[in-house]
């Protein structure tokens, strides 16, 4: 099946070292690709961010992850819902830039129930780094044309589509501990 002209578009952008921004389960992501240091680093000035808490990967599916993260026994709970996104801290791979880690020593993932951002980590045939769209300490935003006015050129391209129904940045858990590290924005 041949994905929308937009997704296309947008997976050729990150592939050559771009940043778009896209929607997700609950705000606008900002992405690239994660091995791409120029590209991380153009994120993390777009959002005037410091690197220390680090970035999150999202993949369409636990397969893309494979080389990023020691998989866990019992993967099946890595997955979430589209009305509560779960980002789970697992253990990193040497694979994994600092630029993505942050001063953790595990890297944060989540596998995207979005339509559109899982069919944009297929079109980049990787996992993508996301983070929300918006400047670091104010809200995030879930318009298109919000980040379009936020961001300018600043961002290659802004993904067309609406956000899903959780209605905050996801709960992030420890995946060893099961401990909540941000709780669901409701």
């Amino acid at each position: 099946m041949a994905l929308p002209i937009p997704i296309q578009r947008a997976g050729r952008i990150v592939r050559s070292g771009g940043v778009v921004a896209y929607p997700t389960e609950s705000v606008f992501g900002l992405g690239c690709m994660p091995d791409d240091d120029d590209a991380v680093a153009r994120v993390l000035e777009i959002k005037e961010r410091a690197a220390g808490p680090g970035l999150v990967l999202i993949a369409a599916e636990l397969a893309q992850l494979r080389t990023w993260i020691d998989f866990p026994a019992d993967a099946r709970s890595l997955s979430s819902s589209a009305e509560r996104p779960v980002t789970w801290v697992v253990p990193a791979t040497d694979r994994v830039p600092l630029l993505i880690r942050g001063d953790n020593e595990g890297v944060a993932i989540r596998i995207t129930t979005h339509p559109v951002a899982a069919a944009l980590c297929a079109a980049a045939r990787s996992p993508l780094v996301s983070t929300s769209a918006n400047i670091s300490g104010r809200p995030p935003t879930r318009s298109p044309y919000v980040v379009r006015r936020l961001f300018g050129d600043l961002v290659d391209y802004v993904v067309p589509g609406s956000c899903g129904p959780a209605r905050g940045p996801s709960e992030i858990r420890d995946l060893r501990s099961g401990k909540i590290l941000r709780a669901a924005v409701e």
